[in-house]
């Protein structure tokens, strides 16, 4: 037996009907946008405008962000030939599952887990202290030990965690509708933001728009980027360099876009919603990003910026206080969408691979009622809860992102080899310029990875270290694929 056996595309799509493992298909291609636009949007836009604007790209920094846009868009076109043409719940699992075989797709689903779980208790406390702060400038201050900047147990963490399960757990459609008027918040809060901010834009702050490059200080240890280890380049602050170096920051603003892909199974018309979904939320949350970059940067100085509060901080600046109470409201309710959206993508991909016996297939049992993967939730959430309780996770927060780009990485791999095993697949969506756009894509998530500490990396590979020990002392025994014939049924069908 080989670790590198394949599952067929056709075997992943009659999984699908298996009764107790069938989800519930009730969502459009809106859905998916909406669910696109929820996840992508959150403190990205709230928080990184600023820090990477005064640090390191000053003015251009809208430049920075369609820098990283472009990089998403190479992955985003890869991911929804892969939607398109395996239907599936678990995204790059499935799709490395179908391509590259079974180890290489349980190290991509080990990935996805640490990417989703992580992400969601990371958001999760950004999103208490949000609360806290909306609640302060209402004379309502939480105690310190419950929700400070160093709690003892972090409570509203913990419980929207709990909260947005319950949520998950009640069915996909519930999540969607929740998630529609959430998303309409937020929007609503930016759009108003932006508008009310061009009435402050002045003509001098976008001069030069491309500060003069200089070099910044050498990063020791295992803080420093593992570009600088490898090669020696110090990274580069302002100038054309330096819109790069931001992009390799405010790409994880776009983090999430792959997660609608998790939701396939449970869409009504998988081959035309999927990459409408994918590829729409990325270009709304684009245009939006900009916008704002382009705003904040007119209505301040970029070397006045508040790097924790931009928003609200350059609406102050003109006396406009109001501002920041709305522009809570907005994150707040951007950060509640985040979290669910992310929940709602781990528990598919680990749906997946317990239906497939790479872990307990016990815990694929879909909910009678609600048509839902209840047992996987639910155990998520309980994880998540508890991590966002009591981790201090800012210092693996970028585990995040060295995830997701290892995920891309893949799944542009992964478009190329199955165009050449399989030609004959039908792909209502075809990735254009094959193999150019997937090798570009590769090589521009690369780039973003190396920029990542080198402390990241090697959390990074310890964790996919713990994943390899689980696969043979569990997965490699129990796979269903294991003694199927080629093209025959698999185990426990």
């Amino acid at each position: 037996m080989s670790v590198f056996r394949v599952k067929s595309v056709e075997q992943s799509i009659s999984d699908t009907e298996a009764p107790e493992h069938r989800l519930r298909r009730e969502l459009t291609a809106l859905d998916l946008t909406v669910f696109g636009i929820g996840v992508i949007v959150g403190t990205g836009i709230f928080v990184l405008t600023g820090r990477v604007a005064k640090e390191m790209a000053g003015p251009s920094v809208a430049l920075s962000f369609v820098a990283a846009a472009v990089v998403c868009a190479l992955a985003a076109l890869c991911y929804a030939e892969f939607a398109s043409t395996v239907p599936v719940a678990g995204s790059a699992y499935t799709f490395s599952f179908a391509t590259l075989g079974e180890f290489p797709a349980w190290i991509i689903g080990w990935d996805l887990i640490l990417e989703m779980m992580l992400g969601a208790a990371v958001v999760a406390v950004g999103w208490s202290g949000y609360l806290a702060s909306l609640l302060s400038s209402f004379g309502i201050d939480l105690p310190a030990s419950l929700a400070g900047d160093d709690p003892v147990f972090n409570l509203p963490a913990s419980l929207i965690v709990l909260i947005l399960t319950a949520v998950l757990v009640a069915g996909v459609k519930l999540s969607s509708r929740l998630n529609l008027v959430v998303v309409a918040i937020k929007v609503t809060v930016i759009l108003l933001v932006i508008v009310a901010g061009l009435f402050f834009v002045k003509g001098a702050n976008y001069t030069p728009f491309i500060p003069p490059a200089k070099q910044t200080a050498a990063v020791e240890g295992l803080s420093a980027p593992l570009i600088q280890v490898m090669f020696g380049i110090t990274p580069v602050a302002f100038g054309v360099l330096g819109i790069f170096s931001a992009a390799a920051i405010v790409f994880f603003a776009y983090i999430g876009f792959d997660v609608v892909a998790t939701a396939a199974e449970e869409t009504r018309r998988p081959q035309r919603d999927l990459p409408i979904g994918i590829i729409a939320s990325l270009v709304i949350c684009t245009v939006l990003y900009v916008s704002v970059s382009l705003v904040v940067v007119g209505m301040q100085p970029y070397q006045s910026l508040s790097e924790a509060a931009p928003l609200a901080d350059a609406f102050k600046a003109v006396g406009q206080t109001w501002a920041a109470t709305l522009i809570s409201i907005g994150a707040l309710a951007g950060l509640t969408t985040v979290v669910m959206i992310l929940m709602l993508g781990q528990s598919r991909v680990m749906f997946s691979m317990c239906r497939d016996n790479l872990l307990p297939r016990g815990l694929a049992r879909v909910h009678p009622v609600y048509g839902t993967p209840y047992r996987i939730t639910i155990l998520l959430g309980v994880i998540i809860s508890i991590l966002a309780g009591l981790v201090p996770l800012s210092t693996i927060a970028e585990l995040v992102n060295i995830g997701t780009l290892f995920a891309f990485v893949v799944v542009s791999i992964a478009v190329v080899i199955l165009r050449r095993t399989r030609p004959d697949l039908p792909r209502s969506f075809r990735t254009p310029l094959v193999p150019l756009v997937p090798i570009l894509s590769v090589l521009a998530c690369l780039y973003l990875m190396i920029n990542l500490p080198v402390e990241t990396w090697l959390r990074f590979l310890a964790w996919m270290l713990i994943g390899v020990v689980i696969y043979f002392s569990y997965g490699y025994r129990h796979s269903r694929v294991a003694d199927r014939p080629a093209g025959g049924p698999v185990k426990g069908g």
